[in-house]
């Protein structure tokens, strides 16, 4: 029998590990999985600053340091983070089966948590997704291992869980800070196992495990700390009525309908991630799907109170907290329907359902007790649930490969290297389509981040003599500036602007410009090589090279204003500048 049921789980985890790589490998990288790409190209992988950089609220140098050595060693190449996925899918779902072995034994009961965790769709945007699964997979792996170790430390007393439970929950803090949860979730879970398997109460759970515990705590407090220094978490919502309706949605439209496989259906509208859209009948078979196994639990078991109501409140807590940093009033609800905040309610359900299993039988339920009908029932409701789940699964990919970012970054690739092969001039550095990464990713949104560690492509330059541009499909094409603003003409007779060493020179606009990444034509006249520095009334100067005799040279700017102060920064170095367009980069 124990070899059956291993043997069974095992198989399991293969066809979920079979099924992810297919979801892993027909993925490519998405918003946040670029951002780690520009910064690896960009950062020393083991300063400080990389390593503990405050990424939208989430302090996870791990996700950093694994993400940044498989960007270095083969850049924009899918393969890699795929593979990476696959890994960290191997270890949680390895981690789980330890755990619910330690919980259960090798009763075949261990099977149903187990293919519920394996299939659920529940946790499937948060593993297609490179940055989410780098901060959810090495959580789920340490949440499982943690709350095995606790339970074998009280019920053996070996020192050595504590280490190493201590040892695995500090591993799943370096990848995501939601980790802090799993020392109550492991106190939960041991102390609820104790409650309905009679071996202990909850003090007896506090005093056996205090090692791990005190450790744990001890843990999350120089944590905490860490994340204080690093985050200026300053994105807190009280809107209390919109956090309700965004949890509320995330079980109509999300939970309930995953505990039958559901939704079936996604929608996307690009850039955004794919959100789930149950059809009614989905959703009613997932209440009735849940009213069922409640009433079957309560007819079966007892002690199951507590367990249930630590089921309901992990799916509040583990989501609340998220609302209350992402939403305000101006929050659309299908940020619930994405389901990526879930992952972690998966493996708790699984672990609390492996808890209330171990819970003794009511005397008057032996009509449940094992029987050839409650087998076939039992598979039969397993075959309809993974049935069910691949289906949203494939549904899922179907709405998860519509992503522009795939297109447009290997069509830059191709333009990039031709363009290094057409000539010899750099690239003026520009924003990628905004479509693949918007400009609140500034600067991982310029090219001369996202394209970093290329080594077939120019050189990214703020002053180019070449005008070229990356299209929104993500190739090559000569550009132009458009006239936002213009250069007034200058002074000086067939010259315009002189501008010397000792005499910078402050050319106007005919208008004003606001805050922006603005380019200027300068068409110059030269005496000799040399360099000026460029700059508009408020913002960064930008040096730019010059060469003698009449040229012409295109100069990213930022800041804003209504003139532009040229200065020369070459000794002997004498330039006339004329009128030029002030705006911005398009395709000619």
């Amino acid at each position: 029998m124990r070899s059956w049921v291993a043997r069974t789980a095992l198989a399991l985890i293969a066809l979920h590990l079979v099924v992810r790589a297919v979801l892993a490998f027909g993925g490519y990288f998405y918003w946040d999985d670029l951002i780690l790409v520009g910064r690896a190209g960009t950062q020393s992988l083991l300063s400080p600053g990389y390593l503990f950089d405050d990424h939208d609220g989430h302090v996870m140098p791990g996700a950093f340091l694994v993400s940044g050595a498989i960007t270095r060693l083969s850049p924009l190449n899918w393969v890699g983070p795929a593979i990476s996925l696959v890994i960290l899918a191997t270890l949680a779902s390895l981690a789980l089966l330890r755990t619910l072995h330690v919980i259960l034994g090798w009763r075949p009961v261990l099977l149903v948590p187990l293919t519920f965790a394996l299939f659920t769709p529940l946790a499937v945007p948060g593993f297609a997704w490179w940055a989410a699964a780098l901060n959810s997979l090495p959580m789920l792996a340490a949440l499982a291992w943690v709350c095995a170790d606790a339970v074998l430390l009280i019920r053996t007393g070996n020192r050595r869980y504590a280490l190493t439970g201590a040892l695995a929950y500090l591993g799943g803090l370096l990848f995501f800070e939601k980790s802090a949860i799993i020392p109550f979730v492991a106190f939960t879970v041991t102390a609820l196992y104790c409650y309905v398997t009679g071996s202990g109460s909850t003090r007896e759970v506090w005093n056996r495990g205090a090692r791990l515990w005190t450790a744990c705590l001890a843990l999350t407090a120089a944590w905490i700390g860490v994340y204080l220094l690093v985050v200026d978490q300053q994105r807190w919502s009280f809107d209390l009525a919109m956090t309700w309706d965004l949890l509320w949605r995330s079980v109509t439209h999300g939970i309930v309908p995953g505990l039958v496989g559901g939704p079936w259906d996604w929608q996307r509208w690009a850039p955004a991630s794919p959100w789930a859209t149950p059809s009614a009948a989905v959703m009613i078979l997932g209440w009735a799907a849940l009213a069922g196994v409640v009433a079957v639990t309560v007819i079966r078991k007892q002690r199951l109170g507590p367990v249930w109501l630590a089921a309901l409140g992990y799916a509040v807590a583990c989501q609340v907290p998220i609302y209350l940093m992402r939403s305000s009033r101006f929050t659309a609800l299908e940020l619930a329907q994405t389901l990526r905040y879930l992952p972690d309610l998966v493996v708790v359900l699984a672990l609390l359902a492996a808890v209330g299993l171990c819970a003794p039988n009511r005397a008057r339920s032996g009509w449940l007790d094992a029987s050839a009908v409650r087998s076939a029932a039992t598979v039969v409701f397993a075959v309809a649930f993974v049935a069910s789940s691949l289906y949203s699964t494939a549904t899922f990919l179907t709405s998860w490969r519509d992503n522009p970012a795939q297109p447009y970054l290997q069509n830059a690739r191709a333009a990039l290297a031709q363009a290094r092969a057409s000539s010899a001039a750099p690239m003026l550095d520009q924003e990628v389509d905004p479509l693949v990464l918007q400009r609140v990713a500034w600067p991982e949104n310029l090219v001369s981040h996202m394209f970093a560690l290329l080594d077939d492509r120019p050189e990214f330059s703020p002053a180019t003599t070449e005008l070229r541009m990356l299209d929104a499909d993500g190739r090559l094409v000569e550009a132009n500036v458009t006239w936002v603003r213009s250069l007034r003409p200058g002074p000086a007779p067939q010259c315009g602007y002189l501008v010397q060493p000792d005499f910078p020179v402050q050319i106007p606009l005919d208008g004003p410009l606001l805050p922006a990444d603005w380019t200027v034509e300068i068409n110059y006249l030269a005496n000799s090589d040399g360099s000026m520095l460029l700059s508009l009334s408020q913002g960064d100067e930008v040096k730019v090279p010059v060469r003698p005799g009449l040229n012409r040279v295109y100069v990213r700017l930022p800041g804003a204003g209504d003139a532009i102060t040229v200065r020369a920064v070459t000794a002997a170095l004498s330039v006339c500048v004329a009128s030029g367009p002030v705006g911005f980069v398009t395709p000619r």
